[in-house]
């Protein structure tokens, strides 16, 4: 078990380097910010039109199909389980009236006063009037449309259109969500993300934040996945090699053997952190104010000014046919 290698979700992928690769990290920020709020009160159609559009984008870059099998697979197969879970739950809540009072405690009302017979009543020794016919039922009548609200009713299973369109909001709106994260974090560097992070906030350091130290901490938290990583990889390995019966052992001795491996992991991760901080220190940083390390030089391209226009016409198309 590689968990380096297999993870199937948030790898950058350093080779082959497409088109997507080369736009800036800022603009594929703003494409990112895109689908994860143009679906906010649009129709289903634009929903699944964001699927559709991701696919597309996800041929056209020409990445490797062993590297999105296994990522997009996982998504597509997440969201159809939510769409089905979705659609055969109930469209609403059932609330049932009760009474304010228990039916034994309930107080029964006088029977109203008997009222003299009217004049048009018949009294005793006169013939009755003819009373009129009764109303017949009126006629049922063919629904001028071929609506139904209720789509499917058969025993439990009881599907409406509104449990349909609240499946295809939720399924579509995880899978744009986690795929189009994924999608941005496969072409795009991890410092190239905290250096456009850091430059798209430096308007916000004239309200004294310290913009500098949240992505300095952003950059170490992406470097610091990987270690992690490898040294759960390495623990689990340790315990594999060791051919434990976990039968013999029962559950406590089960959960003291992991509760073993998790402090090893912590301990083996505060060491990790302790040699990064002495190679910082060896390597002359003494605080972020002062030494800046310059990953990249932002300059946009003939493509991030087309990508840029792309942002436009995107949200031109959601306020056009989305609302």
């Amino acid at each position: 078990m590689d968990l380096l290698r297999s993870l199937p979700i948030g790898l950058y992928l350093e080779q082959p380097i497409t088109w997507l690769h080369r736009i800036d990290s800022r603009v594929k920020l703003g494409w990112l910010l895109s689908f994860m709020l143009t679906p906010i009160a649009a129709n289903p159609v634009w929903r699944l039109s964001l699927v559709g559009w991701l696919l597309v984008l996800t041929l056209l870059t020409l990445l490797p199909f062993r590297v999105w099998r296994q990522q997009m697979g996982l998504v597509m197969l997440f969201s159809l389980l939510l769409f089905f879970i979705t659609t055969l739950a109930p469209d609403g809540l059932k609330v049932t009236n009760q009474p304010r009072l228990p039916a034994n405690d309930q107080i029964s009302l006088p029977a109203p006063p008997a009222t003299a017979p009217s004049p048009a009543s018949p009294t005793p020794g006169t013939p009755a009037l003819s009373q009129p016919p009764a109303l017949s039922q009126p006629p049922v009548l063919p629904q001028p449309t071929d609506y139904r609200y209720v789509l499917i009713d058969r025993g439990p299973i009881h599907v409406t259109r509104r449990s349909v369109e609240l499946a295809t909001r939720v399924a579509t709106l995880m899978f744009t969500l986690i795929y189009s994260t994924n999608l941005y974090l496969l072409t795009t560097a991890p410092e190239e993300i905290t250096a456009g992070i850091e430059n798209l906030l430096q308007p916000l350091r004239r309200f004294k934040l310290p913009v500098t130290e949240i992505v300095l901490t952003l950059t170490l938290s992406l470097r610091f996945i990987p270690l992690v990583l490898e040294e759960v990889q390495n623990l689990v390995r340790s315990v594999r090699t060791r051919a434990i019966n976990w039968k013999k052992l029962g559950f406590q001795g089960s959960l003291q053997v992991w509760a073993t491996v998790a402090e090893r992991l912590v301990d083996n991760l505060l060491v990790r952190a302790e040699q990064i901080a002495g190679a910082m220190q060896v390597r002359g940083f003494v605080g972020s104010d002062r030494h800046q390390v310059r990953w990249h030089q932002f300059q946009l391209q003939l493509w991030d000014w087309i990508a840029i226009i792309g942002i436009a016409l995107f949200w031109a198309a959601r306020w056009v046919w989305g609302s």
